[in-house]
């Protein structure tokens, strides 16, 4: 969000996507698990996130995790950025990786979708947004019922772990399927950090291709700067003002 107190807008966030320089949004949430190292596959995927021009947004202990790492500063985060991801960030002064509260607070990031669907531009519905929610090192049952109200918002949500339903295949046809069809939302139960990174992007990609967007071209933005010495800006200044100095 850019513009202020008092003239705070979605529309810098949406042209970013819109445009390429930010590819998509993920939320990066949930415990730690001690059959996993702690915050390893949270720091991984925020790491690797950002580096695909990707804004991450994290509540909970996937914000400590992140915020231990230093992923919460810009001066730190923005080294590992990828340069589309990395121009916006420096312009509007936010690391790449942003903190939105508290373990029970996601809703905070449904509330920041619901903001850019109204914006405009990326279809008009959260299912239509290049957007995934995560929870990979999840433990507990209430990051289920959190991972349920996403999906039924048209969220989809990855849980890094085995599906605690899998043995019912009529379960896991509504939770995968019949979701999707419904609210356009789904779940997916992925163990291995590498395929849920890899599914997070292709989905992301094909919700840019769903809206018609410009396809995403790693490396197209924000590769190429130049500063511009005094006399080149007070030629700029010039142009803008040519009836300054006439007589």
């Amino acid at each position: 969000m850019q513009g202020g107190r008092f003239r705070a807008s979605f529309r810098p966030l949406n042209d970013a996507v819109m445009a390429g320089r930010i590819r998509g949004v993920v939320g990066i949430v949930g415990c730690n698990n001690p059959r996993i190292i702690q915050d390893s596959v949270h720091d991984y995927l925020a790491r690797e996130f950002i580096r695909n021009d990707v804004l991450v947004v994290s509540t909970g202990c996937g914000a400590a995790a992140c915020a231990k790492a230093g992923y919460m500063t810009p001066e730190t985060a923005l080294e590992m950025a990828g340069p589309g991801l990395r121009e916006v960030c420096e312009a509007i002064g936010v690391p790449p990786i942003l903190h939105l509260g508290s373990c029970v607070d996601n809703s905070r990031i449904l509330t920041v979708v619901t903001q850019m669907v109204e914006e405009g531009g990326l279809g008009d519905d959260i299912s239509s947004l290049p957007a995934v929610g995560i929870a990979p090192e999840w433990m507990s049952e209430k990051a289920l019922a959190i991972g349920c109200y996403f999906v039924a918002s048209g969220m989809h949500v990855i849980f890094g772990s085995e599906s605690p339903v899998e043995a019912s295949s009529q379960v896991k046809e509504i939770m995968t399927k019949q979701w999707e069809e419904r609210f356009g939302g789904k779940f997916d139960f992925i163990p291995d950090p590498e395929e849920i990174l890899k599914k997070s992007l292709e989905a992301i990609d094909r919700k840019r291709d769903g809206l018609k967007l410009r396809k995403y071209e790693p490396g197209r933005f924000g590769t190429e700067r130049k500063l511009m010495t005094m006399a080149d800006r007070r030629k700029l200044e010039a142009a803008a003002r040519p009836h300054e100095g006439v007589k």
